[in-house]
């Protein structure tokens, strides 16, 4: 007997995303959050295009938007303020059907998140409440949490848990689990603003000044808020920068005690670290539990809702259909190849602006007629996994389309991998019902099989292309081999290909 399907371990972005996709498959779900309370200050700042879709997913895109600023770009500056490098980031919108880049206020995300957690019968949340111990029996798991206020312990039997509790991660303590180095770790001091007045002479967008002296950065958040970030060099005490004559003292090239507010000041380590292993058994781990990377691309929380809308899917296929291995052990294979060229590529924008050695921070960079350097954005395909490595599409993010009713796509595969086709499927060869979206039905999306020059898409939920079937067949070959034919069979948990 199970009191819930799933234990979700933290309430955070990376957490409450879960839940709310979980939520799309009626999976029932416990929350432990040791917090009583939404933290009321700036974090995160950042997130992209990949990311606005799963909110648009999971349905609260359209409410966030209000609190969002298109984020412009990031210009990499020396010391005399010459560029360097130019990474641009395009207002038009990307194969994603939104902007490459927003700017937010995570406080305003998580309450977004929160309240559309909250409205589902079938979650309960435990704030206050403290992880002491789970255990992985096999056929479940038992977990036991504690009330920080009357002290008293609970213990629930869930068919997985997934730690989503940061980078000081107690699930991935318990998992026995250690974290790999990945070569990067440096001290910054943060310092969030509040502008007393909306207009004011500073960047509209993200500035990186490259300096050996002293490394820092400026970010251009939502509203009046901004934000300076500075490197510790070796031998300072972070401390002494905390005091706020000495945060005015560094500020003031940009700006003065009576033009701001200081908001929030905090010591940061920022490091480049990787989970060893991101599953046990039926104990999984995802977002900073799992991975850490420096901020210079934005990319830490965007990785952790990347891993949820990875394993959300197959977790409520494990629910339905019963345990798999296959399907769970493809999480951490064709997760863990993406966000390492995400942690490589931040890894090596820290080290540009620490060092100025080579703006060469990844293979995006190319020069300009007039010298200059500019960056264009990494698009990592999916690690090996489901379907065959050899299948060109395989991996690639099938593109945010609207429908001629003005309905997206998207709502068609929210939940469960679809089989996008012009040619008809005879009963006998594959009876999917509703999972088979022909093309001649919604002739619109038929110029996308052109464009792939294939005669259909396997898609999963995620919005990845698992499987394509090339337009070079003779008429009188079956629509499927048996091969493809097993991974259509997969749309009803019946079988699993992995490469």
């Amino acid at each position: 007997m199970f009191d819930y399907d799933i234990v979700i371990v933290g309430f955070g972005p990376t957490g409450s995303t879960l839940a709310n996709l979980l939520a799309l498959s009626n999976i029932s779900t416990c929350i432990i959050e040791r917090e009583d309370s939404l933290y009321n200050l700036p974090r995160a700042v950042h997130f992209d295009d990949e990311v606005m879709r799963v909110f648009q997913t999971i349905g609260i895109a359209n409410t966030l938007r209000k609190y969002l600023i298109i984020n412009r770009g990031t210009k990499f500056i020396d010391k005399n303020g010459q560029i360097l490098l130019d990474w641009p980031r395009p207002r038009s919108n990307t194969i994603n059907g939104w902007n490459a880049s927003y700017r937010f206020h995570q406080p305003d995300l998580e309450r977004i998140l929160r309240r559309r957690v909250r409205n589902k019968k079938f979650i309960d949340v435990f704030e206050n409440a403290e992880l002491q111990n789970i255990t992985d029996q096999g056929s479940n798991v038992k977990t036991t949490f504690k009330n920080l206020k009357n002290r008293n312990l609970k213990t629930v039997i869930s068919k997985y848990v997934v730690g989503c509790d940061g980078a000081r991660s107690l699930t991935r303590e318990l998992m026995n689990v250690s974290m790999e180095s990945l070569g990067f770790k440096q001290t910054w001091i943060v310092i969030d603003m509040i502008l007393n007045l909306q207009e004011r002479s500073l960047p509209d967008r993200t500035i990186q000044y490259c300096n050996l002296e002293r490394p820092m950065t400026y970010c251009r958040n939502v509203g009046r808020r901004r934000r300076w970030e500075f490197a510790v060099l070796p031998g300072e005490n972070p401390q002494d920068f905390l005091l706020p004559q000495a945060i005015w003292s560094y500020l003031e090239r940009w700006i003065s005690p009576t033009e701001a507010n200081l908001e929030r000041q905090a010591v940061y380590t920022f490091k480049s670290e990787i989970a060893e292993t991101w599953r046990k058994g039926r104990l999984l781990l995802a977002g900073d539990s799992a991975h850490l990377m420096p901020p210079f691309m934005g990319q830490g929380m965007c990785a952790g809702i990347r891993d949820v809308s990875n394993l959300a899917w197959k977790l409520s296929f494990c629910v339905w259909n019963g345990h798999s291995e296959e399907l769970l052990e493809s999480y951490q294979s064709e997760r863990y190849s993406n966000v390492i060229e995400y942690i490589k590529t931040s890894n090596y924008m820290g080290d540009f602006v620490n060092t100025l050695e080579s703006f060469q921070v990844s293979n995006t960079v190319f020069k300009k007629k007039d010298g200059t350097a500019e960056m264009k954005s990494i698009e990592p395909k999916l690690g090996f996994g489901l379907g065959d490595l050899q299948d060109p599409l395989r991996g690639k993010k099938f593109p945010n389309i609207n429908l001629v009713d003005g309905s997206s796509f998207d709502q068609y595969f929210a939940v469960r991998p679809i089989i996008l086709t012009n040619i008809s499927i005879e009963k006998s060869e594959a009876d999917f019902g509703n999972s088979v979206i022909f093309t001649k039905e919604k002739s619109d999306l038929d110029s996308i099989l052109k464009k792939y020059a294939v005669n259909a898409l396997l898609i999963r939920p995620d919005r990845y292309i698992m499987a394509s079937l090339p337009i070079n067949r003779s008429d009188d070959e079956k629509l499927f081999s048996d091969k493809e034919y097993d991974l259509l069979k997969f749309i009803n948990a019946k079988k699993i290909l992995l490469a």
